[in-house]
């Protein structure tokens, strides 16, 4: 009986307890998932707004991570705030462990920072193909703290804002013209002249080449094995790839039918015997 009286007073404070702070959980748990929902319809209904509104590509992923991120976390002040909890109290707490958390996710704000920076100087947007931190693509997303690429053989690179923002980098779009480059061997027997005259032919009955700056051929190398002749022309941006696997095929094929052999390596070995 007097384990039974004990017992009754801990069941009492238990139902207080619950008759106090129940519905503040429960209400709070609600606006949570609300909340939540909500934040989701918002950041897909802005993004097909920046879609239908033409926005800059580069902009979205960024603009909409962000937006969710920052009502995520005013949801979740919020939340706390409706169960009870003294703000005060709760925002020294905050602050203090934001202190070490900021140490410890340095490279993190690096990251972010320097996807603020990407935006603001605009190196790169979203469609360039660039080459940066050993890696190669095109450019598929500008995030909060990563640049996702993807690769013409269809893989995905993530590659970090901060890095980004503060090396090197090569991006291959921003001209709309480039020059495209080859060097073609022929064999020290053959004719330079004719080798010329046939690669400048074959440059000159191409449409897509420009002529101004005109095509170039000259020797370039005069190597083991072969005559380097270094040939230069200027295309647009988007014929670059195009061009240049058909021109290696057509001069291979000129070469052969006008007797211009293409060497390979070879070395003369002399046998000297001793008698």
């Amino acid at each position: 009986m007097e384990d039974l009286m004990n017992v009754l007073p801990e069941t009492d404070v238990l139902v207080e307890l619950a008759m106090t702070y129940g519905g503040k959980l429960l209400l709070a748990l609600l606006t949570l998932i609300v909340g939540l929902w909500l934040i989701g319809k918002l950041t897909k209904g802005l993004k097909k707004l920046f879609k239908a509104r033409d926005f800059d590509q580069t902009l979205q992923s960024f603009l909409s991570s962000l937006l969710g991120i920052t009502l995520k976390s005013l949801l979740l002040v919020s939340v706390i705030s409706m169960v009870g909890v003294q703000m005060t109290s709760f925002i020294a707490i905050l602050g203090a462990a934001g202190l070490a958390v900021g140490m410890a996710l340095s490279g993190t704000m690096q990251n972010f920072a320097g996807g603020v920076m990407l935006l603001i100087f605009k190196p790169i947007k979203v469609g360039d193909y660039i080459e940066a931190q050993g890696h190669s693509g095109t450019v598929k997303e500008i995030q909060i703290f990563n640049t996702i690429l993807n690769t013409p053989d269809k893989k995905t690179i993530i590659i970090p804002n901060g890095g980004l923002s503060t090396g090197s980098m090569i991006n291959y779009s921003t001209e709309p013209v480039r020059r495209l480059d080859w060097t073609f061997g022929i064999s020290y027997n053959d004719s330079i002249d004719k080798a010329r005259e046939i690669i400048m032919e074959i440059l000159n009955a191409e449409e897509r080449i420009h002529q101004d700056p005109e095509p170039f051929v000259g020797l370039v190398n005069l190597g083991d094995n072969s005559v380097d002749l270094a040939t230069r022309v200027w295309v647009d941006a988007t014929n670059y790839w195009p061009l240049f696997f058909e021109i290696n095929e057509k001069v291979k094929k000129a070469f052969d039918a006008k007797g211009i052999s293409i060497p390979f390596p070879q070395r003369d070995v002399h046998i000297h015997q001793v008698k």
